[in-house]
């Protein structure tokens, strides 16, 4: 479900770092200082602050922990997401619960990852967030499949609902490839692609594309060659 990102420094990923704890914040800013293509524009210690910041800086990437006082993580995304839709959430907690991950995906992040997670994992799920791909913890990436399993029981029906060019859109999306990257692949206009994805999001009944991407591993859509 992963690619390689390669950083580009042409335009810096503006980031907004949301934990009420001061010293992992620092830390965090300070991993994110040495590199190229990043910079951390706002910092929040909850979750009404950060919706307040993120309507000020509109930051590409927000940093967000789970809990929090005043308003947690998980009520935060769809405040952060309403104030700036192009915003991409990346969870950053302590706690892998398959329940809690699933929901935050539910309610829009795109990543998910753990805080015992080292340097190079993050700043490489901050380059995958940004580009508008799935990144999700390694370690709890198969609760969530889980967890989309027990939630669905209507995944061959809607498997069948998905036209061919849907169901091949559907696999790119699992690997990581951005919509022109899968126009590239399909011969196809970007604009179509995107008519594609808004169509699969809609029958499959998610809201973005790391629900997808895990409903295609689920189903067994993504390791399926591609023809």
């Amino acid at each position: 479900m992963k690619t390689q990102i390669t950083p580009k420094c042409s335009k810096k990923i503006n980031i907004m770092l949301v934990e009420d704890h001061a010293v992992v914040r620092e830390g965090i800013a300070a991993i994110i200082s040495v590199q190229p293509d990043m910079k951390v524009i706002a910092e929040a210690e909850n979750g009404l602050q950060a919706v307040s910041l993120a309507k000020e800086h509109k930051p590409d990437v927000v940093i967000l922990d789970m809990f929090m006082p005043k308003l947690d993580g998980l009520s935060t995304i769809p405040k952060l997401l309403e104030v700036n839709p192009a915003t991409k959430i990346l969870v950053l907690t302590g706690f892998a619960e398959s329940d809690r991950v699933y929901q935050a995906i539910r309610s829009g992040a795109l990543g998910y990852m753990l805080k015992d997670a080292t340097r190079s994992q993050l700043i490489q799920s901050l380059r995958e967030v940004a580009s508008g791909h799935a990144s999700i913890h390694p370690s709890i990436a198969i609760k969530v499949i889980n967890e989309f399993e027990k939630k669905s029981s209507e995944s061959e029906g809607l498997k069948k609902s998905l036209t061919k060019r849907e169901i091949e859109t559907l696999r790119y999306i699992a690997r990581g490839l951005s919509n022109q990257e899968i126009a590239m692949a399909l011969v196809v206009h970007e604009r179509t692609v995107a008519k594609y994805v808004s169509s699969i999001l809609n029958k499959l009944h998610v809201t973005n594309r790391t629900q997808a991407a895990l409903y295609a591993i689920r189903v067994g859509i993504a390791i399926a060659p591609i023809v």
